[in-house]
């Protein structure tokens, strides 16, 4: 976790150029600049894993993107106020002009909101949290051609999968859940109709799939909402099951055998 070592080298030298200024020690103004340049180069430095975060494992089309997207905007605007205040400020032993000060505190402000919302995005949205129940096997995520998504159809190699485990599937921007139950292969969205939660981070057992976020339960078979808060259906499809494949000529050659 790299996200504490901006906050508090940024947060931290607002407070205490506010603090020099009303005790008079200047000698703290240095102190104070000195963990600001700290602070914004751990927050490079920190923003790196939460971008890839952003683009990969927060879902789209989901309260937890809006969450994360004012995450950002909140913690670039404050590093952006703290490199303002920051910027031409060479004799550090003098107190810094009051928009300088002001610019320090607004931007704390904004990390204090921006840390509230990250914190969130762990607790509630659960991003970024392991908790895969006994026996679900490893995260599995795979990418796939669009060709072997036609409708409501979906041609996907299955035999990774024991019961009750659960695979992403990725079809372009598609995002589609893959799993084995005791009577078969399912598919369906990988998207909770409740606020977007990723379904493939859930639970899947006795043909229903529940959602990480709120519970909300579905069968995997139909779709259909069996306990809310969700209230509408997820898309389901069926799946034709295809062997692994790993030489271009072998998949020429199975859909010759399936034409």
């Amino acid at each position: 976790m790299l996200i504490p070592f901006p906050f508090a080298f940024l947060f931290g030298g607002a407070l205490v150029d506010m603090w020099a200024g009303i005790s008079g020690r200047s000698r703290w103004h240095r102190s104070a600049r000195d963990m600001t340049t700290l602070g914004l180069g751990s927050a490079v430095v920190a923003a790196v894993p939460g971008l890839v975060d952003y683009l990969t494992a927060v879902p789209p089309q989901s309260s937890a993107h809006t969450r994360a997207t004012r995450h950002m905007i909140a913690n670039l605007t404050a590093v952006g106020l703290f490199a303002t205040a920051r910027l031409g400020r060479l004799d550090s032993s003098r107190r810094p002009a009051s928009w300088r000060l002001a610019s320090e505190l607004a931007g704390a402000g904004l990390l204090a909101v921006g840390g509230w919302l990250g914190g969130t995005l762990v607790s509630r949205n659960q991003i970024s949290v392991d908790h895969r129940y006994a026996n679900a096997g490893k995260w599995r995520v795979e990418r796939i051609p669009a060709e072997r998504l036609q409708g409501r159809r979906i041609e996907v190699s299955v035999s990774d999968l024991e019961p009750d485990q659960m695979k992403l599937v990725l079809v372009g921007d598609r995002r589609i859940v893959v799993g084995r139950t005791d009577d078969g292969y399912v598919a369906f969205d990988d998207r909770c109709t409740h606020k977007g939660g990723p379904l493939s981070d859930g639970v899947l057992a006795c043909d229903t799939v529940q959602c990480p976020w709120h519970g909300s339960q579905f069968d995997v078979g139909s779709g259909a909402v069996r306990r809310g808060p969700a209230t509408t259906p997820i898309q389901t499809y069926e799946v034709v099951e295809i062997p692994a494949l790993t030489r271009p000529d072998r998949r020429a050659e199975l859909a010759e055998q399936r034409s």
